[in-house]
């Protein structure tokens, strides 16, 4: 019998530089695949960490897999370190488990009017 490995991923979808908001709310995104077919898709429970806080992410509407969330960044805050951890159960024999899988740490430059940037083409590879 063959058994094959299970793996997850957790893409970052957030540009690397967003301009300066008026209302202090910036968007995140990631994407997350796995092959696990026993995972139970309806238990995902993702978060984005930063500050030592966690803050819910919702499931995009077109996107399978991808999710996002809008983060409060404090006025003047230039740099912020995150990381995404994404909670899930999945269906062993004759029970369910719960597991999860936590992201490498990204870093998300807020840029004030008139710095440079390409805001557009800068994401996290």
């Amino acid at each position: 019998m063959l058994v094959g490995c299970t793996t997850s991923t957790i893409t970052n979808l957030t540009p690397r530089q967003l301009p300066r908001t008026s209302a202090g709310l910036y968007p995140v995104e990631a994407m997350f695949q796995s092959n696990q077919r026993t995972l139970d898709h309806s238990s995902m429970k993702p978060l984005v960490i930063f500050n030592n806080q966690a803050y819910p992410m919702s499931r995009t509407k077109l996107v399978e897999g991808r999710w996002e969330a809008l983060i409060p960044i404090p006025v003047g805050t230039q740099l912020i370190n995150y990381h995404f951890k994404f909670d899930y159960n999945y269906n062993a024999i004759m029970m369910r488990n719960a597991d999860s899988k936590l992201s490498p740490p990204y870093q998300l430059k807020i840029l004030d009017q008139g710095e440079s940037g390409n805001l557009l083409m800068e994401r996290e590879d």
